[in-house]
């Protein structure tokens, strides 16, 4: 595992985001959803962080964003993507370490993701059902997780609702 490099979102990082999330991806779709995000009121400055190495590229990408489960506000991981040379390497988690921790340092609470489920137990993710947190959507039970950023204060139960760009 290689050491990486984590910081926070540049506004010169944010045409180097985008290409990152398409290719990853291999669709457009996750890296204009960044862009739609960056636009919306639901993006905190500081919570985009990016994973580079040594030489400074930018290789990973972690995005929070505000959502809230039922009344209470929380955050949404997504998208978490990495350079396909880069996958499998830890640069991703580096990336999304560094969103946790700076959200911690903001004083959020609480974090949802949909994703892979072998993937996001790593963090402190479990299961969203086993707390009473729910979409409107369906979704394979296992792929909804949570995390409470803060012991003293535990999962709220509700559905999740995102910003306006994920069209949830």
């Amino acid at each position: 595992m290689r050491n990486w490099i984590t910081r926070a979102e540049t506004g010169a990082d944010i045409p180097t985001v985008h290409a990152l999330n398409a290719a990853a991806f291999g669709t457009p779709a996750e890296a204009d959803l960044v862009d739609a995000l960056r636009a919306d009121p639901a993006w905190i400055e500081g919570l985009s962080l990016v994973s580079t190495d040594a030489s400074g590229t930018v290789v990973g990408h972690a995005l929070l964003t505000r959502c809230h489960i039922g009344d209470v506000p929380a955050l949404c991981l997504a998208p978490c993507a990495v350079l396909p040379a880069y996958q499998r390497t830890g640069a991703g988690s580096a990336a999304v370490r560094a969103a946790l921790a700076a959200a911690r340092e903001l004083g959020e609470r609480h974090v949802v993701v949909l994703g892979h489920p072998d993937y996001y137990p790593r963090f402190g993710f479990t299961r969203a059902s086993a707390h009473g947190i729910g979409l409107t959507i369906d979704v394979p039970d296992e792929a909804l997780m949570a995390l409470a950023l803060d012991a003293d204060h535990p999962l709220p139960a509700g559905t999740v609702r995102y910003a306006a760009p994920f069209g949830i």
